[in-house]
């Protein structure tokens, strides 16, 4: 059997308390073994002066999306995809979504991401990409089919089922899939009737953007005359497995919907303000009963990929959303950015327990800014940043260590990237 451990830090319990110990990690098994002191193990990995910390869970993302990282901001969000992102994406090869998949592996394994969501096109390369770098993820390919001919339009629903079908379980179990339409408005409701019963038939999550913007909001009610979630409900999109993005623009009815379907929300906080969509009223979710994880959205409606980052908008932004600065406090950010995100996608990680998948993240502690150590979980939520992790553990697989990661190349991916992301560009403009 191969162990490593995890020695000498301060780790994150579930209840949200700090203790001093070691953790035993089965590598065999990929699994937390046992937590406690005076462990050994063949491989040891020091956290004196650190914070074990479960291993952050990306809820939402569009990971390739990096390579337009700067390229259009300012803007809102229809007028963001509709003159910049799509045009840009519409010009990207497969070869471009497996550069920028690992340009984004890579943030996010430096900042203690170890699982994530992610909804693009090309998957297969994002799938490749995932396999190398040694992450968690829960994959689909995307539908839109708003602006596309009958038989290219029932192609891209189909190819999301497909691969949904044939590559849940790669990379050694550790990638997941699910049916994702775009959202309720760019996917239409003909292709949803269809399929939604053949994904269900086949035990298929379903994940998608909601009430994201006003925009997602009021053509629905205008053509059908109810509300996006239940237009969604009519359609059998709101189950245990399923979770949205956004959900800025619910009501009181829809939160109730999302809390007695089981549905997950993924709140994406920077993404939310950069794009003027709104606020959304994740403290009265919670107060429901909705189960909320957190989400960065791509790169280029965030600019970044780091949790840490997203976790302190959430907390910010939840207490101007509520006029309340008690709500969404730090440890519920610290249990949306792991718990909570973990459990919308179907990952048993998200918590530091014997027989636990062992995803982990090691804080280093020995900062100016996170000094004095008053309160560990506070400093979790407001003042750390993804380049104070030192370590990121998943599976039990040491993917960084010392902030080097061992298993994507970093210097030849950052250089690639930025000739891919020169190319797209000037392919747009030309």
């Amino acid at each position: 059997m191969s162990s490593l451990l995890i020695a000498g830090g301060h780790v994150l319990r579930p209840d949200m308390t700090v203790s001093q110990a070691d953790v035993l990690i089965d590598q065999d098994s990929g699994l937390i073994e046992k937590i406690g002191s005076d462990l050994t193990a063949e491989n040891t990995l020091q956290a004196s002066n650190s914070l074990v910390t479960p291993g952050f869970v990306n809820g939402h993302s569009h990971v390739p999306m990096v390579l337009l990282r700067g390229y259009a901001d300012d803007k809102s969000l229809d007028r963001w995809l509709e003159e910049d992102i799509w045009p840009a994406e519409s010009t990207m090869t497969a070869d471009d979504v497996h550069t920028g998949a690992k340009l984004g592996l890579l943030e996010m394994i430096k900042s203690g991401t170890t699982g994530f969501a992610d909804m693009y096109f090309h998957v297969p390369e994002i799938v490749d990409a995932v396999n190398q770098a040694g992450l968690r993820a829960l994959l689909g390919h995307g539908i839109v089919t708003t602006g596309k001919d009958a038989d290219k339009a029932l192609a891209d629903v189909e190819k999301s089922l497909e691969f949904a079908q044939e590559y849940d379980g790669a990379a050694e179990g550790r990638i997941s899939t699910a049916f994702m339409p775009h959202s309720l408005v760019t996917v239409g409701g003909e292709y949803l009737k269809e399929f939604v019963p053949r994904v269900r038939e086949a035990g298929i999550p379903i994940h998608y953007h909601a009430n994201e913007t006003l925009n997602e909001v009021t053509p629905i009610v205008n053509d059908h005359g109810i509300r996006p979630l239940d237009y969604a409900t009519d359609h059998g999109m709101l189950e245990p497995q399923d979770f949205v993005a956004h959900g800025v623009h619910v009501d009181e009815q829809e939160i109730n919907l999302l809390a007695e379907a089981g549905t997950s929300v993924i709140h994406c906080p920077a993404s939310n303000m950069k794009l003027a969509s709104g606020m959304a009223p994740i403290q009265r979710m919670m107060d429901a009963g909705v189960t909320v994880g957190l989400g960065t959205d791509g790169a280029a409606a965030n600019n970044d990929l780091s949790l840490l980052d997203e976790g302190r908008d959430a907390a910010m932004l939840g207490k101007i959303a509520a006029n309340d600065a008690s709500a969404v406090p730090a440890e519920t950010v610290v249990q949306m950015m792991t718990q909570g995100s973990a459990s919308a996608l179907g990952f048993h990680s998200g918590v530091i327990e014997e027989g636990e998948p062992a995803d982990l993240a090691v804080i280093d502690l020995a900062k100016p800014h996170l000094t004095p150590r008053n309160d560990l979980v506070s400093h979790l939520a407001y003042s750390a940043a993804g380049s104070d992790v030192k370590h990121t553990i998943c599976d039990g697989r040491i993917l960084m260590r010392d902030r080097e990661v061992l298993t994507l190349k970093e210097k030849s991916i950052v250089k690639q990237a930025q000739q891919t992301a020169s190319s797209v560009v000037s392919r747009v403009s030309s």
